[in-house]
Formats: structure tokens, sequence, C-alpha cells
């Protein structure tokens, strides 16, 4: 089956669909959650339509430790079963679901006191027991335990005064915007219908019960109706904010909580593994990310902007404090090339009216015809969105089949095996390096051949990105062809990431990047100029935050950067024919 494409000409067929017709969902938030719900209701041969007020992705689906893992610190709390669940989505997404996107990855998990190995080691036994238990996974490497010196041999950076000894273990990683946006163009591939910058304004009535959504197009101001037989919330750390629009009846509460990771590159830390410390508060992860590291994360309380959660002073020095207490050569401040903060959406009350599916994730039914699926983790969205598909069917007339999602490759894992044992063939006949191949392989999987054939047709593509030489620039052109970007940052933030994996944050990178995406975007001059400055604007706003040393006054610098307006693409969707 060939993947949908997510152009412009898709997105103004979607909203002109959703217009004349009425839905039996509709989704409304395009992060992990809601792809995955919009997923696994067309995949039981329901009509579905998705809506987002931003970029797919832009909130907490992009700002994540991009981890996939069951969650050692659970196994404290005694919760075997969350644990088991969140192992088993990871060796489905790791053998069947997603080869070609989620990856295996060690980490390193020091002790200081010689006591501490028998307790932490029959912890991570148990954790490798309830992998292995879990119905069709794919299996990882067994933990093994390690003397300071083996320890120090595959983390040279550690002070030999941090640890006693040490034990290794494996868990997974992801790229964490891609794997939505995969997601999505696997539902759209299936037919459903799929609109980023298209906020929900209000709902549909008829007396108490929700019959859809009033949708604007932030592209063009225009407003339609979108009509469904159930309207699922999947908005995350906007949950609230939705809930409002009908009262909020029932409501569940959904506190954010930021966390914030520092980029730094691979040669500052001398190290063949990642990395878990223990904190006073959680842990510390030090994880392997191509040619750089990520370091993260922080867990405090925020209630200021949620599109634009700001990294202060006080955060990056938390993150650095801690990292460098184990470290031989401490980072410093110089090191960072890149911080992301993320919001986390956590469950803070839940009404009489709410069924709690689990003790990480909640579904509801606040009014007829409303869904509200909230709280949960990136490694168990799966069966979030299960759990809120199954809601949903009791909101419907008619019987409607079990999920499949379980069973259900992403768009991409088909043929990715054989493609990656050709790899080097691939490389010779596309006269590209090996090592190229495998960047697009662990990032389409059998898409491929679509980013092959865009060079075939223009050889330039083959060229690095200016200002960012791990990209080529057909991914940029295919970012916004084919995957839904509608603005230069969707492309530098989340298509790439570009905007913390290089030393300016991806400035150098915007011009290329823009004018490479203007022809499917159908932008003039004025317009690849706009999306620049835009872009320079909010990179600068980013780093003044990172100067301020509380959250206050780091969310009132980076406040001030502008965002895209609705008159920034004058192009208006296309009547359906």
């Amino acid at each position: 089956m060939t993947a949908a494409r997510m152009g412009p000409d898709e997105r103004a067929e979607a909203l002109a669909h959703m217009a004349e017709n009425e839905l039996d969902v509709l989704v409304v938030g395009g992060g992990i959650v809601g792809a995955g719900v919009a997923l696994d209701a067309v995949s039981r041969g329901l009509s579905v339509g998705l809506i987002e007020a931003r970029d797919f992705a832009s909130g907490t689906s992009s700002r994540s430790s991009k981890l996939i893992h069951g969650g050692l610190r659970y196994l404290e709390q005694l919760d075997f079963e969350l644990v088991r669940e969140a192992l088993t989505e990871r060796g489905l997404l790791l053998g069947r679901l997603a080869p070609h996107l989620v990856r295996p990855v060690p980490f390193l998990f020091p002790f200081q006191k010689h006591w501490e190995r028998g307790y932490i080691g029959a912890g991570v036994t148990l954790y490798d027991i309830l992998a292995m238990t879990g119905r069709n996974t794919r299996g990882l490497p067994p933990h093994r335990h390690l003397t300071r010196s083996g320890a120090l041999r595959v983390f040279p950076a550690l002070r030999r005064d941090a640890l006693a000894g040490a034990l290794q273990y494996w868990d997974a990683q992801v790229d964490d915007a891609r794997y939505v946006l995969t997601v999505l163009r696997t539902a759209a591939t299936y037919g459903a219908r799929i609109a980023s910058r298209a906020q929900a304004v209000g709902f549909l009535r008829e007396g108490e019960h929700v019959t859809g959504a009033r949708v604007q197009d932030l592209e063009t101001g225009h407003e339609i109706d979108v009509r469904a037989q159930q309207v699922v919330n999947a908005a995350g750390v906007w949950t609230d904010d939705i809930q409002e629009m009908v009262g909020g009846r029932g409501q569940i509460h959904v506190s954010a909580s930021k966390g914030i990771h520092l980029v730094v590159p691979r040669d500052r830390i001398q190290a063949s593994t990642g990395m878990i410390l223990r904190t006073e508060k959680s842990v510390l992860f030090v994880i392997p990310w191509g040619r750089h590291w990520i370091i993260g994360t922080t867990d405090t309380p925020w209630n200021l902007d949620k599109a634009h959660p700001a990294a202060s002073r006080a955060d990056i020095d938390y993150v650095l404090d801690h990292v460098n207490a184990v470290l031989r050569v401490p980072l410093s401040r110089d090191d960072v090339e890149g911080v992301y903060a993320g919001l986390r959406p956590l469950l803070s009350g839940e009404s009489d009216e709410t069924s709690k599916l689990s003790r990480e994730h909640t579904v509801a039914h606040p009014v007829p015809g409303l869904v509200l699926i909230a709280g949960g983790k990136y490694t168990t969205y799966r069966v979030m969105a299960k759990d809120a598909v199954d809601a949903v069917a009791h909101g419907l007339d008619g019987k409607i089949p079990e999920s499949v999602t379980d069973r259900v490759p992403l768009v991409g894992a088909d043929g990715f095996a054989a493609l990656w044992n050709q790899r080097h063939t691939i490389a010779r006949d596309a006269g590209l390096h090996v090592s190229r191949v495998v960047h697009l392989l662990r990032r389409y999987g059998s898409m491929i051949d679509d980013l092959l054939e865009l060079m075939r047709q223009r050889p330039d593509l083959k060229e690095p990105v200016a200002g960012s030489d791990d990209y080529l620039r057909a991914e940029i052109v295919y970012a916004a062809a084919s995957e839904g970007a509608r603005h230069l940052d969707d492309v530098l933030s989340r298509r790439t990431r570009i905007s913390f994996e290089t030393w300016d944050r991806g400035i150098a990178a915007a011009e290329d990047a823009a004018e490479l995406i203007a022809e499917p975007l159908g932008w003039n001059e004025e317009q690849i100029k706009r999306e620049v400055e835009y872009y320079r604007k909010r990179i600068e706003a980013e780093r003044a935050a990172q100067e301020q040393e509380n959250d206050h006054e780091a969310d009132a610098v980076q406040h001030g950067a502008p965002d895209i307006v609705p008159e920034a693409t004058p192009k208006p969707p296309r009547a359906r024919t």
C-alpha cells in the first residue's frame, strides 16, 4: 500500500471533505495520542477526521526524552502491570509496527554503594522478565553486571569516584515528532482526513449532545462546521481549554509539568552507551542521539504559555549540575548546542463520571458525543488510543470491530528489513554515500523510494542543507510536499531536528530551507522573507529566555516572539471537484 501524501492539496481536500460530510469520529489534537486515535478508529472501519491547531506534534509529542521504555521507576511503585504493558508496546514497536523508527539503545546504571547491586539488579532482572512475558515482542539483550573498571571501559567520561559498579540494560528510542507524523500518514493511508493549522473554536450542539466542532482554518481565517457522531478531545495539556467549550461538566483536570533537555556534541562525553542517573527528584538520562547527546530532564510545575514553554537559566544549570556530578570533565553552558522544553500532561483530578482505565491514563465521556482521553505516556499511546475508541464505540450505534493496531505496521515498515540489507546497493545506484542511505532508511523506511525519486528528478536535492550537513535538501522539499509541513519552523523543528542539533539553532539553514519549500507551498519572495524572519525571531527569543533566572522572566521574554498569523499564507483551500 502506497503511503498517503499529506501536502497542501491533500490538506485542502481534507478540510473540504470534513465540511461536506458527517464523520463517525472527529479527533481534536494532532499529538501522539490524537494520531493514535485516528489510526485506531479508521482501521476499525470508521470515517475519521483529525484537526490540529498548530503543527502536528508541536506540543509535548516533539519535546520528549525520545525514549520508548517501560519505566524502571514504576517498578519501585510496584506498578508491575503498567511496566508490563509498556514493555509489550516497546516490543511491538521494535519488531512489528515501526522497526524503521524505533531502535534499541543501551544504558549504564551506575551505583555508588556495593549493596545497591543486589537491589538495582533485582529490579532490572524483573524488568527483563516482564519484557519477555509480553506478547508479540522483540527481545532485547538482557542486562549485564559490570565492575567499576568495566563500567569505565564503556563510559570513560565517568569520574572513577562516582561509582562503585554498574549494570547495563537495554531500552529503545525514537524521533518522537517523526513517529507522530508516521502514525498520521498511516491513518491517512487508510482514509482518515487530516489537517493541521485547523483549530476547534467551539462545539456544535443539539441540546446536551455534542455533534461536531466549529473549525477555523488558521491559514485563511475561513471557518467551517465539521459534524461528527463522536468527538474525541486528545489535546494533551490543552485538554481543559477544550473542555471549557462544553462547560467542563465531568472534566478531568490536566496540569502541566515542564521538562527541559540539553543537547551537546557527542565528543563532549566519551562513552559508547547511554546512562541513567537517580536524582533526589526523579532520574536523569544521558541519551545517545546521532552526533549528539540529549541530557534531561527536569520536572517542575508550569502554568504560563503552553504553546512555547521556556527553559530558564535555572533549568539549564540544574541539568548541568546533576550530570557534572559524575563526569570527569564537566560540561559548561558553552558546550550546549541546543535546548528544548516540553510539557507533560498530568492528571490532577477526576470526577465520579470518569472511567479510569489504568493508573497512567484516563478516558471519560463528560457529555454525550464527546470522549476525553488524558494522561498516559508516549510508549503506551496505542493502548490509550484503543481505550478511547472503545469509549467512542459505546456512543455509536451498531457493532464496531475490535482494535487491530497491534497488527497494522506503520507506513515505511513493510519491506524495511530487506531494504536495510540492500543499503549498500541502494547507495551505489543512487550515487549517495551509504551513511546517507542509512539516515534515510531510519527516517522513512520503505518510503525512501519517494526521496530517491525526488533526487532523480532534481540532482541538486542530493546535496546537504546549507548550514546543516546531516540532512539532505530532498528531505526539506518532501516535508512540505508530502509530510504536512506548512511553515519553516515545522520543517526545522519537527520534520528535521535542525533547530536543536546545530550551534546556531538552524539560523544558517533557514533561508535555504525556506526557498526549498516555497514551491510546494506556493510562496512568493515576500512570504519566504516573512518565514525566515519569524524563525530568526523565535530562536532569538528562546536564547534570550535561556539567560533569564526563572520561569516568569523566561516566559515574558519568549512570549514576546511573533507567531505566524493567518494572513501569512494567502492561498485558500481549493474546492472539492
